[in-house]
C-alpha cells in the first residue's frame, strides 16, 4: 500500500489503485490489499492540486459484500473536507 501511495505522489497510478465509487470522479482512489486472510483499504485523494491527501486506512471487517461501511464513508467525507480546508490555506 505504501508503494501505491508513493506512485501517486510521483504522478502515476499503481495497478492496485482504483476509483472509489460514490465520490463523483477519478480524484478519489483506494488501494485494496489482502493479507493473511484479511482485507485492508487505504483511501486517498488527488482532487487537491499539488498534493496527495491520505484520508483513511482501515481493515474491512465484513466478510460479505464489497461495499465500504457507512461509518468509514462518513469519516472519509469528514477528512476530505478537512483536507480541502488545509489546501485552501496553502494557496493563500
Amino acid at each position: 500500500m505504501g508503494y501505491a501511495i508513493y506512485v501517486a505522489q510521483k504522478g502515476g497510478k499503481h495497478r492496485d489503485a482504483k476509483v472509489l465509487s460514490g465520490f463523483g470522479g477519478a480524484g478519489m482512489l483506494e488501494v485494496v490489499k489482502d493479507f493473511r486472510g484479511d482485507t485492508f483499504r487505504a483511501v486517498y485523494t488527488l482532487r487537491l492540486a499539488g498534493a496527495v491527501y491520505m484520508l483513511h486506512a482501515f481493515q474491512k471487517k465484513s466478510k460479505t459484500g464489497r461495499e465500504t461501511p457507512r461509518r468509514d464513508i462518513q469519516l472519509i467525507e469528514q477528512r476530505l473536507r478537512e483536507a480541502e480546508n488545509i489546501a485552501k490555506g496553502r494557496k493563500s
